[in-house]
């Protein structure tokens, strides 16, 4: 999501910076970051010597939280946004690793392993915030105890911390995120990325970044399907102008017109606006029987909503809402005051109820442990499957940060909590089943309520990636 999703970013720019696309600004914010990080790393390095290591910034993360005997070798930070609207699913991803920590007695094979909780969102914002991002990347990288770092959430906020962790000293710091969807992170789609994406986020040369979820190719195929199957003629398409918005409706506006959807428009709504029913008026002149929002419900999601349902009807009437893995969430009908009723929402992965295999077992002991009986949002398993590829990774390495990395790359996993799948050499999970390349589609009553699951086919996945 940025991705899920995505899943998908505040941050405190200039008006200027406002109206530019994460395309638009690539090239520049990586020098600046490039030259941020050379400072920092000149002037405050972590802990070399023996004993416990530097805690991290306490302005963005929690103390060394550590259970096991004597001292951790190593800092494991998770990096995910702990205010505003997705602070339920974040949370419950962090509960995820602690719980992962605690059945590995804190430690990755011989290795004593600390943790620290960071927020990469702001109080004022309410969500991810680049300036957040910038820090705490930078801070990771200064701290060379930080073996490993588990996020993002947001694939906005991926883009500014990958290229500051590819330079990190000593051959750069592993990252593992369970929930972006961006696809040029890793991969150029043809007509869907930038022509210096993905090789500006990876500065040296080498990859240092992977994800567990599926980007948003699959879930723009999905989604396509899925409306296919609704009998959805013709399809407006609207995104929040971020990197994950901007992308999942790219690739839901290649696949729908594969699948023999009309795409009526492609435009962005404005975060900042305080109405869009100006917007709504233009797309029901258009005649789309559907409305897509590619973006996040932190950019105002909740009154798009609001304005769609006043001007073009309830969402289970003449014209369908639907979006990505970015509003999946209970946010979304709580913020939208009951405007969000029949919408349609994905999200990659199968509903919770549904896991097989050690994903019960792991669903169980978060549930009754950590979680004290609160319901398991799906992104908490994906939480749980970064931690543990990471955390295998560290196990498996000598020790250091280059051959974790090395590790990562041959990350191979059976029957996983998500399924069974590899890493490839861009960094995205291949020869996928199960939980990995499966979507599942809500519907919005009182809350998200199961519609249907689908696994895209692979020539809709194809469409979807410009290819």
């Amino acid at each position: 999501m940025d991705v899920p999703g995505l899943k998908p970013g505040a941050r405190s720019p200039t008006k200027e910076e406002e109206s530019l696309t994460l395309k638009k600004k690539g090239v520049l914010l990586a020098g600046l970051l490039v030259a941020t990080f050379a400072l920092v790393a000149a002037g405050c390095g972590g802990d070399s010597g023996g004993g416990a290591p530097e805690a991290l910034p306490s302005s963005s993360c929690t103390g060394i939280e550590y259970k096991g005997d004597g001292d951790p070798d190593y800092i494991v930070a998770s990096d995910f946004p702990l205010q505003g609207s997705s602070r339920f699913q974040t949370e419950q991803i962090v509960a995820a690793i602690r719980y992962e920590l605690d059945q590995r007695s804190w430690k990755a094979g011989d290795y004593n392993i600390g943790f620290q909780s960071c927020d990469d969102a702001t109080a004022q914002a309410g969500k991810w915030d680049s300036g957040k991002c910038s820090s705490n990347a930078n801070a990771y990288a200064g701290n060379d105890k930080v073996i490993g770092v588990i996020g993002t959430f947001n694939s906005g906020c991926a883009a500014i911390e990958i290229p500051v962790l590819n330079q990190a000293p000593d051959g750069g710091i592993a990252m593992v995120s369970p929930a972006n969807t961006y696809p040029c992170l890793t991969v150029n789609l043809p007509g869907g990325c930038d022509s210096t994406e993905p090789d500006k986020y990876y500065p040296s040369g080498s990859r240092n970044y992977v994800r567990v979820v599926a980007h948003d190719a699959y879930q723009g195929a999905a989604v396509a399907e899925f409306m296919q199957a609704q009998g959805i003629k013709s399809v407006y398409i609207l995104n929040d102008k971020e990197a994950y918005g901007l992308g999942v409706a790219t690739t839901t506006r290649k696949a729908s017109e594969s699948v023999g959807i009309k795409v009526a428009g492609f435009e962005a709504w404005d975060p900042k606006a305080t109405s869009y029913t100006s917007q709504m008026q233009k797309i029901k002149a258009s005649g789309a029987d559907a409305l897509f929002l590619g973006g996040l419900i932190d950019e105002n999601g909740a009154q798009v909503i609001k304005d769609k349902v006043a001007v073009l009807g309830p969402n289970d009437g003449a014209v369908k809402l639907l979006a990505p893995d970015g509003f999946t969430t209970q946010a979304t009908i709580d913020e939208s005051a009951g405007a969000a009723k029949g919408m349609f929402m994905s999200i990659a992965g199968v509903p919770t109820d549904t896991f097989k295999g050690a994903a019960l077992e792991f669903i169980d002991g978060l549930k009754n442990g950590p979680l004290k009986g609160e319901a398991i949002d799906p992104y908490a398993i994906y939480g749980g499957q970064a931690a543990q590829v990471l955390f295998d990774a560290i196990e498996n390495s000598d020790g250091t940060r280059a051959d974790v990395i090395k590790k990562l790359f041959e990350t191979n996993v059976t029957d996983g909590l998500l399924g069974s799948f590899k890493i490839d050499q861009n960094g995205d999970p291949e020869e996928a089943s199960g939980a990995v390349v499966g979507f599942t589609i809500y519907v919005a009553t009182d809350k998200l309520k199961t519609e249907t699951t689908v696994s895209p086919k692979p020539e809709t996945v194809a469409a979807a990636g410009g290819s």
